[in-house]
């Protein structure tokens, strides 16, 4: 990614300089079919743009990556484009106070997701275009200013093969062979857009009547690739997005302002979605082919708002830079799960969110590379890694924090403020900061010191003092912090007290309180009978990690399952996760918790949330020696679980998932065998195309599917899909040879797309193969600063991260990690930031897997 960074600094000065008058830009994607071409394969872009220069005579430059340009026109002046463009730059000198640049380019269609992306369907043979820029690949596809605030308005016009259909982000037209398309409001360059193809399309209408009198009409599309058609249930997509503009428009009282509202579900796409106004883009996972649970449509729902939240919240009013990315981020997160409970049938989305998105944000925020939620973002490498479960995740969870703080009505009156003050236009902090000032009366400066300019997690435990008559005589919450992060924030928290009753373990008694310092007491629960549980986040208000006094901690190990209410007993099972993670708790704990009360959870997302963290316990945090034996119980229970599930159920198919990932011996196979053969049958278990690939891949990784299999199975599904995975299932194979493909396909090579480089390295790295993959992390360190120079930054990351050898758990992994970063002290600090996180992660492992020794000796003694 040589030369294709931009700071921050010169993102300044460009803005401080310049300003946009508006875009006309001409695309002519025709060469998109037909015979082989040179590679890279190329298409024409033609962009004006006029903009004026506040100082005359002043110097800068246009944004354009791209294998050449054609012709260079600033001002009515011929420039060579051979001195002005460096491959990633067009040097503009002399501007004048208003100017006009035409650049003539050949850019290239992209392989990765990065860009203008071109897939063939390997189905029927159809090409498919869409663009996905975010932070900054725009320059990908047209000449501009790629940088957040140098908003402008756009004309798109396309010529596309004859037969196919062409979006954008404005309404369009086809006449005389060109789709043009109606100039935008003023937006950012990464949220433009345009998908063109044979897409499968389907329409419907939203309409409102608004307090003024008229009436709102949003035209409604979207839309697949013809092979997906069967399987679209655009219905429900149409549902949950009528109930999301219903539920905005109550509460944003500023009208959807970009006309139409297109989705488009593409392939190959890296992201689960995109912003880009009028016309979403969405990963084409989100179409299921096969049954899934209800937490695969809730996760959809979640997406669809998280999306149109933005709208609103980044695309009408935009961060200046990415250091304020969580302006719009934070915000879409945390209204995607507001608007899920309060709008569509997932009235239980806060119950996930608490299990999985917070998950997420615990994680990133235990990391080196933690930071705040106001970031430093330097430049744009910076800005691509950032988006992680800080901005996001603790972003949002902060928020709910805030809503909690201030009051929900204070909180959307603010919104609705700072929409009005800064449509169209650009914002930092303090322009959010003071509308909710304004509407809350509180200090929002010193709430945004302690909570958005500092990193971290806090643990909240409780102490309990009882007197003579076993009731509470002092109940406190003691606040701890990393001695790496040590701030101590004021939390806005509810504690439950729970007792036993009936068999239920029951909540008696609830206060809410302002935890604050080290130990701060809650007199209101004083004289409140002796607890058997203490809830310290009860109903998740705020962001912190649960602990447990002794007393609940034997509870939770003994009735867990008896606990009734789902979110308490979702945050509790995320405690204990965290516990394990922080090797408080030994993993082979977690894992008998697991096979204990799993089969009691009600809530489908928790149950599979609660499946990924028992295999990751046994594959990163059990001590290698109790790590087979740990393998063949959870292989019992999930095979237990899976057959005493209702038939048909989605617990059902939840488990029969869970029980494939983790077969350990010849019988659980020959039960996958004989499900995929019709041999066998579980009642109610409809072993549908998507099943077969989940019970293949073990198969596979345990030399069980061979390459013929594999083809065959690829016959039965020769679809885009059915071909990542059997690449998928390729790579997992225990041979040398396998591995050896692999990795010089992924290493070695740029032939693969980016959803087959993810596919492979997904397939490549098995946890029952440690031993054939020890050769690779040697290689790894030998190759990864290659790998970040020459290829797009999305690859980069992906083999980075996907390739680092976690399953090699032992100090010398830690050893040649170390020595790797200290040898590679001036390389790009975004790749420093991965191979550190990594580094983390496996000395993680090795904390957790002693904690698992220790319990396990202690345990024989």
């Amino acid at each position: 990614m040589p030369g294709e960074n931009l700071s921050r600094d010169e993102a300044r000065e460009r803005a401080a300089l310049l300003s946009v008058d508006g875009y006309d830009v001409a695309l002519d994607v025709r060469s998109a079919v037909g015979g082989s071409q040179d590679e890279p394969r190329t298409f024409r872009s033609v962009t004006t743009i006029r903009f004026r220069c506040n100082e005359p005579g002043a110097s800068s430059f246009a944004d354009l990556i791209a294998p050449g340009v054609t012709a260079v026109t600033l001002n009515g002046k011929d420039l060579d484009p051979g001195e002005v463009f460096d491959g990633t730059r067009i040097a503009l000198e002399d501007l004048a106070a208003e100017n006009e640049l035409v650049v003539d380019a050949r850019c290239a269609y992209s392989r990765t997701g990065e860009g203008l992306h071109r897939f063939v369907d390997p189905e029927d043979g159809e090409v498919y275009l869409y663009t996905q820029y975010e932070p900054a690949d725009s320059r990908r596809v047209f000449a501009n200013f790629e940088q957040p605030d140098l908003k402008a308005p756009f004309r798109f016009e396309v010529r596309a093969p004859e037969g196919w259909t062409v979006w954008s982000n404005g309404a369009g037209e086809l006449a005389d062979g060109v789709w043009r398309f109606a100039e935008t409001k003023p937006i950012s360059t990464y949220i433009t857009c345009v998908v063109a193809g044979p897409y499968h399309y389907v329409t419907d209408s939203y309409s409102r009547a608004l307090p003024d009198g008229s009436t709102l009409e949003i035209p409604l599309g979207a839309m697949c690739r013809k092979g997906l058609a069967p399987y679209f249930d655009a219905d429900d997509v149409f549902l949950v997005t009528k109930q999301g503009l219903d539920f905005f428009h109550e509460h944003f009282d500023y009208p959807y302002p970009f006309g139409k509202y297109d989705q488009a579900f593409v392939p190959e796409y890296n992201l689960g979605a995109m912003e880009n106004p009028g016309l979403v883009t969405f990963r084409e996972e989100y179409i299921f082919r096969g049954k899934v649970t209800q937490a695969s449509y809730e996760a959809r729902a979640n997406v669809i708002l998280h999306e149109m939240a933005h709208m609103w919240f980044g695309d009408l009013v935009t961060m200046v830079w990415w250091d304020d990315l969580w302006l719009k981020e934070s915000f879409a997160d945390f209204m995607g799960t507001f608007a899920n409970v309060g709008a569509t049938r997932f009235e239980n989305a806060w119950t996930t969110f608490a299990n999985r998105r917070k998950a997420w944000a615990y994680r990133a925020d235990q990391l080196p590379s933690t930071h705040p939620i106001t970031a430093d973002i330097r430049d744009l490498q910076d800005a691509k890694l950032n988006f992680d479960g800080i901005t996001y995740a603790k972003g949002a969870s902060v928020l709910k924090q805030l809503v909690a703080y201030v009051g929900q009505d204070a909180f959307l009156e603010g919104a609705r403020r700072y929409f009005k003050r800064n449509a169209y236009g650009n914002t930092r902090l303090g322009d959010l900061l003071s509308v909710l000032a304004e509407t809350s009366g509180r200090d929002m400066g010193a709430w945004a010191g302690k909570w958005l300019q500092t990193a971290g997690v806090n643990s909240l435990t409780p102490q309990v003092l009882l007197d003579a008559d076993g009731r509470v005589a002092e109940l406190a919450v003691l606040q701890e912090a990393a001695e790496s992060h040590p701030e101590l924030r004021p939390h806005r928290v509810a504690i439950g007290l729970y007792r036993l009753e009936d068999g239920d373990l029951v909540r008696y008694a609830r206060a809410e309180a302002d935890v604050d310092g080290p130990r701060t007491v809650i007199t209101e629960l004083a004289g409140a009978d002796a607890p058997e549980l203490v809830l310290v986040n009860d109903d998740d208000l705020t962001y912190c990690k649960i602990r447990f006094d002794e007393t609940s901690l034997a509870t939770l190990r003994d009735r867990l399952g008896s606990l009734t209410d789902p979110l308490a007993r979702a945050l509790c099972w995320s405690a204990l996760w965290n516990l394990t993670r922080d090797a408080l708790l030994p993993a082979r704990d977690f894992v008998g918790l697991v096979l204990r009360f799993a089969s009691r959870e009600s809530d489908i997302g928790v149950l599979q949330m609660l499946q990924a963290w028992a295999e990751s316990a046994l594959v990163h945090y059990v001590a290698p020696e109790g790590r087979e034996a740990a393998g063949r119980l959870l292989a019992e229970g999930a095979l237990r679980e899976l057959r005493a599930a209702t038939p048909g159920s989605e617990h059902q198919l939840a488990w029969a998932r869970f029980f494939a990932s983790t077969a350990a011996d010849g019988a659980d196979f020959r039960l996958l065998q004989e499900l995929l053969s019709g041999a066998a049958v579980i009642d109610g278990l409809d072993v549908d195309q998507e099943l077969r690939w989940a019970f293949l891949e073990p198969l596979a990784a345990h030399g069980l599917a061979d390459e013929s299999v594999l083809a065959a199975e690829l016959a039965r599904d020769d679809t885009a899909s059915g071909k990542r995975h059997q690449v998928r299932c390729l790579a997992a194979r225990p041979s040398a040879a396998v591995k050896a493909q692999a990795w010089a396909q992924v290493v070695e090579s740029q032939a693969l797309s980016n959803a087959l480089v993810e596919a492979t390295i997904a397939g490549f790295a098995q946890a029952s193969q440690r031993e054939l993959l020890a050769p690779y992390a040697e290689r790894y360190f030998e190759v990864i600063a290659g790998i970040w120079e020459d290829r797009s930054i999305q690859i980069g990351m992906d083999v980075v991260r996907g390739l680092y050898p976690s399953l090699q758990d032992r100090p010398q992994t830690l050893a040649a990690t170390d020595a790797w970063l200290t040898a590679h002290a001036d390389a790009p600090p975004a790749l420093r930031r991965l191979v550190l996180e990594a580094r983390d992660d496996l000395a993680r492992t090795l904390r957790g897997q002693e904690c698992d020794a220790r319990a396990a000796e202690a345990a024989t003694d």
